[in-house]
Order: structure tokens, then sequence, then C-alpha cells
């Protein structure tokens, strides 16, 4: 049975919603019509839900779904959902289940055969990348760093040789410490602090890291904030001598769940390669 057959049938359907990251404005047509045929509107904040429903005019039962209590409510919902019951999962802004609660309804949802349906929206690293002026053909979303200084530090280490574009999300009150850990890790490479993105004091900090570091130094950014930092000049990021290109690219293959092609393109651009440079290395060493 499809999911249009399922949903016939009276089968619930569980609607993730994007909601705006922080003008009201940036919201999709079908997300309002969404919110308005849901039975069931959960969301990670109802204060700051109800804000949004307020604005468009939409009346609509809410039940909380946070970090605290996600363990217990996923299951209630599923039972809800089960019986017919469709519900729409909000977080406070963007898209439910990135940096936000959400992959356990989703993951407990397609476990009971129940339809997980996105309404895609706005999404913080999607306009701070577009806006960046770093390239954007590939980049490593990799979410919010450790809060602790040993746990941030090892987590940048392991980013060291990566050559896609990194974007964080960060708590303001970190941003000067993550910085000067990245600093000093990935060196002097581009950086852009997009602060508030979509609101009303939007700004983006553009530059090498070291002047983003003085920068908030002197002047803490504020708000919510998402981190780029570009990639480092080939020639001069640091490579083992010790390792060959062949158990390089055995190792990203490993680590990173990429196929052979990708690996030895990453390899190739630690190395300062060209991709036909490389291909001829990686037969020698065979």
């Amino acid at each position: 049975m499809n999911m249009r057959e399922k949903r016939e049938a009276g089968t619930g359907c569980l609607y993730l919603v994007a909601t705006p990251i922080g003008n009201l404005e940036d919201i999709t047509l079908r997300a309002i019509r969404i919110l308005k045929e849901a039975d069931v509107i959960a969301c990670e904040d109802t204060r700051q839900t109800q804000k949004l429903l307020h604005h468009y005019g939409i009346r609509k039962e809410m039940v909380s779904y946070h970090d605290h209590n996600e363990l217990t409510r996923s299951p209630e919902l599923v039972i809800d959902l089960e019986q017919g019951a469709k519900i729409a999962l909000v977080s406070d802004a963007g898209t439910p289940g990135i940096s936000d609660p959400g992959h356990r309804l989703v993951t407990l949802c397609l476990r009971h055969h129940i339809p997980v349906v996105p309404i895609p929206g706005p999404s913080a690293l999607v306009a701070a990348l577009a806006a960046s002026g770093l390239p954007t053909e590939e980049f490593l979303f990799v979410g919010f760093l450790p809060p602790r200084s040993g746990a941030r530090r090892k987590a940048l280490d392991a980013l060291k040789m990566e050559s896609r574009t990194l974007i964080f999300y960060e708590a303001p009150h970190r941003v000067v410490e993550t910085l000067a850990d990245a600093s000093e890790i990935l060196g002097a490479r581009p950086g852009v602090i997009a602060r508030e993105v979509t609101k009303v004091h939007e700004e983006f900090l553009r530059g090498p890291l070291p002047e983003l570091l003085e920068s908030a130094r002197k002047r803490a950014p504020r708000g919510e904030i998402t981190l780029l930092i570009g990639t480092g000049d080939p020639q001069t990021r640091q490579v083992d001598p010790n390792v060959s290109l062949k158990e390089r690219v055995e190792q990203l293959e490993a680590e990173g769940g990429v196929d052979r092609k990708a690996a030895l393109k990453q390899a190739a651009r630690e190395r300062g390669l060209g991709k036909r440079e490389a291909y001829k290395q990686l037969l020698l060493e065979r």
C-alpha cells in the first residue's frame, strides 16, 4: 500500500514543517495550509509557535515536543498517528530534526509504517552559505560543536584535513572560544560569522579566522550565529608525509563513508594535486 492509499485508508501522517528562522514572511503557502489542516501541532516551544500561528490567524491544539520530553512524547504521538491523526511537527525555527528535536519521532513513525512528509522551507545553514561568498559546491554541516574546550578542539582537529566549506551553529557566548580554537587548529582560513539571518539585525562578518577572532573579542556577536569556514590553501594544508596517497584514499573511504572517486578527489586537494596527476600516482602505488 503506497502513501496515498494509506492516507485514504485513514492512517495518520506526520508532517515535518519548516518554519521561519526570523522573518515571519519566510513561510511557504503549503506550510500554512498544513498547519491549518493538522489535528495537532507538536512544537519545541508552544509560546514561540503561538506567535507564528497568531500572525497567520491559525488556532490549533498544540503539544510540546522538545529535547527533554521526546523520549516519552514520541510514543504518545505515534499512538495518535496510528489512529488517523494528522500531526505537524515544528521547531522554534527552521526544519525539525536539523539540530532540533525530531529524529526520534521520525524513526519511530517509519518503524510503525506511518507516512512522514517533509514540508521544506527556511534553513539558516543554507541561507548563510548562499550569502557567505565561500565555495558552495561542496560543504559539510557539522551542527553544534561540543561546548567543552577539550572535546571541541578534538572535533576541530578531526576536520583539519577537510577540503569542503564547514558550517557550524554556535551559541553567541561561545563564539570567541570557538574562533580561538579554530584559528589555532585550522589556521588563517577564510571565515564568515552570519548573525541573525533574515532578522532585523542581520549581519555578515567576513575575513580570515584570526581577524574574526579579534573582531569578536572587541564586540561579541549576539543572537543566532552560523559560523562558516572556508578551505585552506591546498599547498599549505598539513599532509602527513608518512601516509601515501593510496593509504589516505582508503582512510577517507573508511572514515568518511565516501566512494573511491570522492576520496581520491579530496586526497588530491589535500596534496595540491590535479585529478590526472593524482590518478597516475595512485596507479603507481598499487
